[in-house]
């Protein structure tokens, strides 16, 4: 079966399901009811709190382990379980555009193992990995709304994440892979930014879902001015990323903006406030570069 995992830094995307990239290791059981996942005589737990940004994510187990997370999810929530049959996985993934080149290859390999058995909230699993293949993020998001930008002569995907915003130039399409690049502007940088203002300013301690939560208009607990003060600096972070294009010569007053990914479905209210933006296209699924993948594979077997 094909699954698709979009390894965010911030959180993990398949096709059905969205959570932080986060986890705990213990040898102990956790209590009844958590979703765990047992490999090799410890257990997993997800948790709240990311892992510090990799810009290798092969660097250790923990993406492997928080596949694990997404493999089986998908499993159990298209039906397909069988505990008595090992599972085959065609494992569809992703890297930034800047980063494709380099790190494509490794990135597969890590993926190169024999069958796995592990546990899923108690449930016993067996996998193997027939296939694991990488596409480029932000080109697999626009690719799930494909047929409002193949007209466009030009255009730039605008893919804001949790440590960095990538950009990709396309035509009538088409992916010009070298006009892409990562700039560490993500929503992470935009907390840690927004926490030591309000620090400096009114000597609060803030963590990243006090701001988060203040973004999404879903705190009561913070006082109106400090509120008002967040959303202030958050539209200078944002203008900030558009000025940095444009140094790039990359100018969205003129230049048709795909936005995707998760950062920008939380900066949109701040996005469509910026004079430096005009038209624009919102890919307003979180999910969406996980669907891309799927929308690339086929095509390339359909054309293969």
């Amino acid at each position: 079966m094909i699954i698709s995992i979009d390894h965010g830094n911030k959180q993990i995307k398949t096709a059905h399901r969205t959570f932080v990239s986060g986890l705990t290791e213990t040898k102990v059981r956790p209590a009844l009811g958590e979703d765990f996942i047992k490999y090799n005589d410890s257990y997993y737990t997800l948790t709240d709190h990311r892992l510090a940004y990799q810009r290798d994510k092969s660097n250790d187990e923990s993406f492997f382990l928080l596949t694990l997370f997404g493999v089986a999810s998908e499993i159990q929530d298209v039906g397909a379980y069988d505990p008595t049959h090992v599972i085959s996985v065609d494992l569809l993934i992703g890297l930034p555009p800047a980063h494709y080149g380099a790190q494509y290859k490794s990135f597969e390999q890590y993926f190169e193992r024999d069958v796995i058995d592990f546990e899923f909230g108690s449930r016993p699993f067996s996998i193997y990995f027939n296939s694991a293949t990488a596409y480029p993020q932000a080109y697999a998001a626009a690719m799930t709304v494909f047929s409002q930008i193949r007209p466009l002569s030009k255009c730039v995907v605008i893919d804001i994440g949790g440590y960095t915003a990538d950009y990709l130039i396309l035509k009538y399409g088409a992916p010009d892979m070298a006009s892409c690049s990562s700039l560490e502007h993500g929503v992470i940088l935009l907390y840690n930014q927004v926490i030591n203002a309000v620090n400096s300013a009114y000597d609060l301690l803030l963590d990243e879902s006090d701001v988060d939560s203040v973004l999404r208009g879903c705190n009561e607990d913070i006082a109106d001015d400090i509120q008002n003060f967040i959303c202030e600096q958050t539209q200078i972070f944002v203008e900030d990323l558009f000025s940095q294009l444009r140094e790039l010569l990359i100018d969205l007053r003129v230049t048709r903006a795909i936005f995707v990914g998760g950062g920008s479905i939380l900066l949109k209210p701040y996005i469509e406030k910026s004079p430096k933006v005009g038209k624009a296209i919102f890919v307003d699924d979180i999910n969406a570069n996980a669907k891309g993948y799927e929308v690339l594979f086929k095509v390339q077997h359909v054309k293969g």
